[in-house]
Parts: C-alpha cells; structure tokens; sequence
C-alpha cells in the first residue's frame, strides 16, 4: 500500500506548503481537489484547462518533490437539480485528468430531485411511506443511470480507468449494495471510495465492506469518526447538527486513532489486502477540534505503523 492525504486537508496552506509537508512527511503521494464541494485552493480548473503550460507546471511542482499525483477529486453533487455546474466540475476533472495521465478520479455518485420540476435533492434512507419507492425509481432510471452511462464514456474517451465513488450519505450511493447495483448497470469504470468514517456513522462495518466490495475498491479515504455513545443513545445516529459542535453531536469526523484505535485500522488495513486491495490510504482530515496539520501527522503516523507496505514473499516449505 501507499499512503498520501488530500489536499484540502491542509487547505488553508498555499499549494508549496503542502507540497512540502508532504515530503517531509514521508508520504508517496497527494490527492488533489478540483471543486464540487471544495474551493479547490491548490487547483484551478479552469486555467488547467486552458493551459498546456499550468498543466506542466503542475506536474513538474509534484516531480521536485518526489510525489506522485494519487487521484484528482471532483466531490460534490453531479445530480443537483439546479447547480449544473457541480456536474461540469466532474467532466472537466475528467478531462483534466486524461491531460495529466492521471487515471482515478474521486467522485460523489450525486443526488437529484424527488421528481422532475423538483429544486432540491432528495435523499430516500426508508421504504415507506410508498412514495418513496416512486422517488427512487425516478432517481435512479431518470437522472442517475443516463448521467453515468455518459461519465463512463468520457471517461474512457479520456483514458480515465477508475472512477471511485464515495460511500457517502445524501448520495444515491451510499453503501455497498448502491455501489454495486451501479457498477453492475454502468460497467467496471465504477468503483468504491472507501471511507470508513461515513460507514461508522451510517451503522455499517467497514472491515466487512471492504470483504464485500472486494476488486471494487478503487480508492481508500482514510478518515476516523467518534461516535458519541451518550449522545448517540438519546437521539440516535441520525444527525443533522452543527458540525463544529462536536461535544453536542452523536457523530464527529476526527483524526485517525482518536474514534478507533490503532488495533482498528490494523485489523482495516489487513482486511484490505485480503479483500485483494494494495492500492493507495489518502488521509482526509475534517477533524474540526484538532489543528489541522496536527491531525494530519498524527494520522499519518498511524498508518505508517499498521499498513502493510512490501509484498507478500511467504510460500509453505516442500517437506
């Protein structure tokens, strides 16, 4: 495995900060933000796409420092029905990445309206009352399906081979069997995002999701979640408070360590491997107590101790 973190998680940087505290560091790599929910402050989309010149740069700025480009990451809501620009965000990334040779693009699977005429998205997380069934029929047949059948041709247009969608709530896909149920329709240039931290607090157990996805795990985000047990019992895990109110939250995002310890990302990284994944662990730190540079060395100082890094030399002896 390799280890990087994502850009944003040192946003308030300039771009040669970062670059820099990821070779001192020890990291083999960075994530790069490119807009949807992100300002994007290390990349601008459209200079890159203008400009042969910005995109040498670019690459040349990663080369001096060792580092590889891991994947660009377009999050955001490609569905949104009246924000047309969150979808463009992604083709361009898309198109960025095929100049830049990257091959993985990080992607949310996007959430549209309830039905058409609608302004706001909709997100269906129970089976009744009947209407639901209704919405999520029309999600699925009218927007979602049609607009990733396009995305898959750009990206293959492009010579994007992996296209990794977040596991994440207020998104059609959301868990394993969303993740699978649009691989299945739109082909093998979908996979998973990985990131235990939206499974914690959705109530699923990342280590037997990652069994479950198994070659469809393209990309892991490594990012932690405290759940607040006494907060947690009195109004469950369905949260919608501040985020910067960590105290008064069932659900926080944190740095690694901090919400399951170093046994749990062991136990995370091993699984990983039997499920046949030997890619990268892009650290994104959302911790709102802890400084941000901080978490991020904290978390990397974790991973550097429990991912497994040299391939696998044990075969049984002949006796």
């Amino acid at each position: 495995m390799k280890l990087g973190f994502v850009t944003d998680s040192l946003g308030a940087l300039p771009f040669h900060e970062v670059l820099q505290h990821a070779q001192r560091l020890g990291v083999s790599g960075i994530e790069v933000n490119t807009g949807g929910w992100s300002t994007a402050p290390h990349f601008n989309l459209g200079q890159m796409l203008e400009s042969a010149a910005s995109r040498r740069e670019f690459k040349r700025a990663f080369e001096a420092h060792g580092l590889e480009i891991i994947a660009l990451n377009a999050n955001g809501n490609p569905l949104h029905p009246t924000q047309p620009a969150q979808g463009q965000c992604l083709k361009d990334t898309i198109r960025i990445a095929g100049e830049l040779g990257v091959k993985t693009v990080c992607a949310m699977s996007g959430l549209p309206e309830g039905q058409a005429g609608d302004r706001m998205p909709n997100w269906v997380v129970a089976s009744w009352p009947p209407e639901t069934q209704a919405i999520l029929r029309y999600q699925w047949q009218e927007r979602l399906l049609p607009f990733w059948a396009e995305i898959a041709d750009l990206a293959r247009e492009h010579g994007v081979e992996r296209i990794a969608l977040e596991l994440h709530g207020s998104q059609c896909v959301y868990n394993v069997r969303s993740l699978l149920k649009l691989r299945e329709a739109i082909g093998p240039v979908i996979g998973a995002n990985l990131d235990p931290s939206h499974l914690f607090w959705m109530g699923a157990d990342p280590l037997v999701a990652a069994e479950a996805l198994g070659e469809a795990i393209y990309h892991v985000h490594a990012k932690d979640t405290l759940l607040n047990a006494p907060v947690q019992a009195v109004d469950s895990l369905l949260e919608n408070g501040s985020l910067m109110d960590v105290a008064a939250r069932s659900w926080s995002y944190i740095t690694l360590g901090f919400g399951h310890g170093e046994a749990w990302w062991r136990q995370f990284c091993y699984r990983l491997k039997m499920a046949g994944y030997d890619g990268w662990l892009s650290v994104e730190h959302e911790d709102v107590v802890l400084n941000s540079l901080e978490g991020l060395e904290k978390s990397i100082a974790l991973l550097k101790g429990v991912m497994p890094v040299a391939a696998s030399d044990y075969a049984p002896q002949a006796i």
